[in-house]
């Protein structure tokens, strides 16, 4: 338990390096998420950030709440496996989320596709996902492009630290 107590901190300290928690919209995360909805074709898409007690929604697209409390974060799961794409073709069904009130409640959620968002540190911030209220298949190349959409959205946290930084030292 301490070890994972530690990890966690450890994970914490490096998505609050970002600064990207409670943030305004920005156009590059938005476009980002745009192209997981289609490439998915699903009515709801997000980038998500797992903050200590919540799961915090940068953009999102199809979906109104900002964020969710973290023990109802599918993407949750994604730091138990580190690197991994969770696909859940059908939440309803599935013994680890068919309880969630985010499956048996408002959005509804069947099928949930989420690459893990992973800094060069090795830490899962959070994911980018595709979400439909319909259970659905995915394909490999769908999972390959999604993990490439994560690659740029920890890209762009990068950029976004940098430049933050010079800020500071400015």
């Amino acid at each position: 338990m301490i070890e994972r107590d530690r990890a966690e901190a450890a994970r914490q300290a490096g998505l609050d390096a970002y600064a990207i928690i409670d943030t305004l919209e920005e156009q590059a995360y938005d476009d980002l998420t745009r192209m997981a909805a289609e490439l998915f074709k699903t009515p709801i898409a997000i980038i998500a950030f797992l903050d200590r007690d919540r799961s915090c929604f940068k953009p999102r697209i199809g979906i109104e709440a900002k964020q969710a409390p973290r023990e109802f974060a599918l993407c949750e799961h994604l730091i138990l496996k580190p690197g991994e794409v969770l696909v859940v073709n059908d939440a309803s069904t599935d013994d680890r989320f068919r309880a969630n009130p985010l499956v048996v409640g408002d959005p509804n959620i069947r099928f949930y596709v989420g690459a893990p968002l992973v800094s060069p540190s090795g830490q899962t911030l959070g994911a980018i996902c595709a979400v439909d209220t319909q259970p659905r298949e995915t394909d490999a190349a769908q999972i390959e492009m999604l993990q490439f959409l994560a690659q740029q959205v920890v890209t762009k946290l990068e950029e976004r630290r940098r430049a933050l930084a010079l800020k500071l030292q400015a």
